[in-house]
This record gives structure tokens, C-alpha cells and sequence, in this order.
């Protein structure tokens, strides 16, 4: 998304190998290969820094959970690197700081880049592996689902004053110059999604995602389609008064987002099909502080973070084996709504022959 991908901003600090070894920690595939939790906290301890990157403050809750970890384990500073960056970003980043100390070590990521880059990623199982559904992880351990929340339509009431009910309101004289998504769509998986969204909304399927190129091209040539990156502060100052982006993230840049977020702001999901892509975790292979990698995806799927996710109006992983239980916010629960029960999400598979279709295809559509 962002064009300074290899620009990483994180700190480079040295690393202090795992007390117990950090090859033992780079390939350790639990926390019980280590001794258990308290010596993974001890050799996490000792590295002293994690590297995480693409995570925006405001995205899904992540500037709560970056305080929260270091709060709970504060012998370890977060490097938060690209946080405005896109899943390919993260990918460019491993392989170009590959065996320095500034490199990511922890991946939060969109399925298509994932599953095209599967030999960056190391095998790790959590302590509530049970938790996360047989279908939301990887069986080895190399990924697992952390969060979904819907594709969304975010508004500035005070320019667009009658809701979109459906993407072909988006085609309207009311939308000249308005509508932006999250980056390139054969880049981030959260422009893409948008693409998908469209598809869905335009006859088309998981498994024929052309109708949604057709329409970006339409809203391009109609000239709707504004060709900013937007961000929580483009929104607070008009500059992108329509986004298309996540629910948790529409949510985040509105009301909820407080000095920081646009009152007028709303978020519409829109009626008809609808879209969810949950993203992926996973632990980096070159992960410089390997020891606290694995802490941090422990730390990810308590139920702590988990309810952190859904504060956000994103729906965690294992908010079913959360209710089952009774971990699970309850008050949280009932503001958010009940989770999504039928929703549209790309498989590997059919994210793979999207992503190959977007690249031979969205350059041409929107030029």
C-alpha cells in the first residue's frame, strides 16, 4: 500500500539470544517444547524486542493491544513497523530484511499473499489450539485465522446525505471524486476485498471476481473512483469522504475513533450478499526474536485480546469457544451484535485465482 514498503521504521536494537537457545526458540512448535509458558516468558524476556508491522493503532484494536502486551510483559518493546503498509509490504519486508534485527517477526496477513509465500512462515501451536476451529488454522500450525469483521461502505453524512443501499448507488453524480479504497487491490488484501465485495454485488461469485473489476472500471470511467489511500486522517478532513474498507475499521474512523475520528462519519454494511475475509497470524521462519514471536501469538488468543478483536466489531477466532466458556465479553457482545451467520468468504484456492485474476486484469480496468 504504502510506496515506502522497504522503509521500515522500526527500531533495530540488538536481540539477546532465548535463554534456553534461540535455535530451540526459532523451532519450537509450542510453548511445551520450551520448558512451558513460564520459560517462553523468560526467553522473550531475555530477547527483549518483538518486531510487528502493518498494524495501524486503530485497526481491529491493535494500539490496545500493543500497550496491553507490553503492559504484561514489560522487559519487551514492540518495534511497530509500516503500520499504514499491506500484506504484500509485509511479505517485501521478510525478504529484504532477511537476517537483520529490524525484520518482522510476527505476520498478521491476507490469505492470498499467505498462501503464496507459505515458505516465510514457521509452525507454532498455541496453548488453546483447541480453541481455533479445525477449519480456521492451518493443521501444522504454519497460520491461523485471528479476526473478521464484514465489507463495509464508510460515508461522510455531511457530503453523502442519503445512505448507499447497494455498490451501483457508488456509480451516482453524488459520489464524483468520493470513493477510495485501501490500496492497490493486487497489493493489500483489504483492497481487494472491496473488488470481491463488488463482484458479489454485480452478479458475480467467489469463483468469478471479473464483475467486480468491471464495476471498478465503471466507477473509474464515471469519475467516482478517487485514487487516494485513505487513512483515519483523510477521513477526519474530508479528503476521502466515501471508503470502502472493514466494518471494525469504517467503525474506528468514525464516532468511535474520538478526537481522532469523523462524528459524521458512518458505516453501512449493504444489504444483499455479503463479503467477511478473516486474516491470518503466523509466526516469521527468520524471526530475529523468535522466543518472543511465539509469546506473542499466545498472547493473541487469550481471551483477553480475543475480546479486544471484538470491541473493535471484529469477530475473533474463537469467539465460539468463548461462549461455550463464558470468556467472552458478554456486554461487548451485545453492543457489537451477533456474529456474522452467513457471509461470503474466499477460499485459498479461490483467493489464489482471484489475486492471479486482479494482476492481469485491475491495471488496464482503472487506467
Amino acid at each position: 500500500m504504502a510506496a515506502s514498503a522497504l522503509a521500515l521504521t522500526a527500531c533495530a536494537g540488538s536481540s539477546t539470544p532465548a535463554s534456553t537457545g534461540e535455535t530451540s526458540a526459532k523451532t519450537a512448535t509450542s510453548a511445551a517444547d520450551l520448558g512451558g509458558m513460564d520459560a517462553l516468558v523468560a526467553a522473550a524476556n531475555a530477547e527483549g524486542q518483538l518486531n510487528v508491522i502493518t498494524l495501524p493503532p486503530s485497526w481491529a484494536n491493535y494500539g490496545k493491544i500493543i500497550s496491553g502486551f507490553e503492559a504484561k510483559y514489560p522487559g519487551i518493546k514492540i518495534n511497530s513497523a509500516n503500520p499504514d503498509g499491506s500484506s504484500a509490504d509485509e511479505v517485501a519486508a521478510a525478504k529484504a530484511q532477511q537476517g537483520q534485527s529490524t525484520a518482522p517477526d510476527v505476520f498478521d496477513i491476507g490469505t492470498a499473499v499467505l498462501q503464496q509465500n507459505l515458505d516465510l512462515v514457521a509452525p507454532y501451536k498455541v496453548a488453546n489450539w483447541a480453541d481455533i476451529p479445525a477449519d480456521f488454522k492451518d493443521a501444522d500450525g504454519k497460520w491461523y485465522y485471528d479476526y473478521t469483521g464484514l465489507m463495509s461502505v464508510g460515508y461522510d453524512s455531511k457530503v453523502i446525505t442519503t445512505p448507499p443501499t447497494s455498490m451501483k448507488d457508488l456509480l451516482g453524480a453524488a459520489y464524483n471524486g468520493k470513493v477510495a479504497i485501501k490500496g492497490d487491490p493486487t497489493q493489500a488484501n483489504e483492497a481487494a476485498s472491496a473488488v470481491y465485495l463488488a463482484a458479489l454485488q454485480s452478479g458475480g461469485s467467489a469463483d468469478n471476481i471479473q464483475p467486480g473489476i468491471d464495476f471498478f472500471s465503471q466507477l473509474k470511467k464515471a469519475g467516482n473512483f478517487l485514487a487516494v489511500t485513505p487513512t483515519q486522517a483523510t477521513v477526519a478532513s474530508g479528503e476521502t469522504p466515501v471508503v470502502i474498507q472493514w466494518s471494525y475499521n469504517n467503525l474506528a474512523w468514525g464516532a468511535a475513533g474520538g478526537t481522532s475520528g469523523n462524528p459524521d462519519y458512518k458505516t453501512v454494511v449493504l444489504p444483499g450478499s455479503a463479503l467477511g475475509s478473516y486474516y491470518n497470524q503466523a509466526i516469521s521462519v527468520d524471526a530475529p526474536h523468535p522466543a518472543a514471536a511465539r509469546l506473542w501469538e499466545e498472547y493473541i488468543y487469550s481471551p483477553e485480546v480475543q475480546n479486544l478483536y471484538l470491541a473493535s466489531g471484529a469477530y475473533p477466532a474463537t469467539l465460539t469457544a468463548m461462549q461455550s466458556g463464558n470468556t467472552v465479553d458478554k456486554t461487548v457482545l451485545a453492543t457489537v451484535g451477533a456474529p456474522p451467520q452467513n457471509f461470503v468468504q474466499l477460499t485459498a484456492d479461490q483467493a489464489t485465482a482471484a489475486a492471479g485474476l486482479l494482476k492481469s486484469g485491475w491495471a488496464s480496468a482503472i487506467g
